[in-house]
């Protein structure tokens, strides 16, 4: 049983995240069935593909445990605080909040549960996000209590669920798309990352891991699909280094498809 001032505490919480989350037009959860699979570099190269079609977008690095989106914006410094509020970083005029903005270089974050679940309402409903056109929010992956966290405060719009064409990354991607339809989330999408090496000689494409699953994975279980992104050396030295390759290189191949899934993405959600 909980008592007054723990349904008191609850009932604000819940308050903060409602008010913060009404000022977003579209609120999009990036997961996958399993690590590995270049879900964080899908997450902020389409935040900045929002961004570029002119959209005020944020950016919720949700995976406490391992958050990686500043290593990938090239992010230092802690966040600051207005008030009770938390204001979050602005990076090419992309507004981001993780923890990693928290910790000392290389400390653990050894939390169960519960406690990380707390630190993603915070970031909900005490972070300074204002008025936004999207918030996309890179979640961990696997099924756990950051994803059931996000969908039941966030009430997104659309689940993203990123896999390579790998048959062992598309058996858990039917995981996390079945737990999407379980949350009741209205729209379900799927892209298929590392779907061939691009050759930083000749530019011809190498299926690594095959190609193509993906989509077939979609079909199969009648949600959307959204496009294939190739392997691409640079996109990982720039990732290395901070800098997104959709800013960087926008003629990059992938990044011309990145640019087409956000503007497929606005689609979806305007109808």
């Amino acid at each position: 049983m909980l008592s007054a001032e723990q349904k008191q505490q609850m009932e604000a919480e819940n308050k903060a995240i409602s008010d913060n989350m009404h000022l977003i037009g579209h609120r999009i959860l990036v997961f996958s069935g399993k690590g590995g699979v270049g879900k964080t570099t899908v997450s902020v190269n389409l935040a900045y593909g929002l961004k570029i079609a002119g959209y005020r977008t944020g950016l919720l690095d949700a995976d406490v445990t391992g958050p990686n989106v500043p290593k990938m914006l090239g992010l230092s410094g802690e966040m600051h605080t207005h008030g009770h509020r938390i204001i979050p970083h602005n990076c090419n005029d992309l507004k981001v909040v993780s923890i990693a903005s928290l910790l000392k270089p290389d400390q653990p974050v050894i939390w169960r549960g519960p406690m990380r679940s707390k630190l993603l309402y915070q970031f909900l409903g005490e972070v300074e996000w204002g008025a936004l056109d999207y918030l996309v929010a890179d979640l961990p992956p696997g099924t756990g209590d950051e994803i059931i966290t996000l969908t039941q405060k966030m009430q997104p719009d659309l689940a993203i669920i990123v896999t390579t064409p790998q048959e062992v990354s598309l058996i858990d991607s039917g995981r996390a798309i079945n737990m999407a339809n379980k949350m009741q989330i209205p729209k379900i999408a799927v892209i298929e990352n590392m779907s061939g090496l691009i050759c930083p000689n000749c530019g011809s494409s190498i299926d690594l891991f095959g190609t193509g699953g993906g989509k077939k994975q979609a079909e199969r279980m009648n949600v959307l699909f959204l496009g294939t992104l190739p392997i691409d050396l640079e996109t990982r030295e720039m990732a290395d280094n901070g800098k997104p390759i959709i800013l960087e290189n926008k003629n990059a191949q992938i990044s011309r498809a990145l640019i087409d899934i956000a503007n497929k993405i606005e689609r979806i959600l305007s109808n």
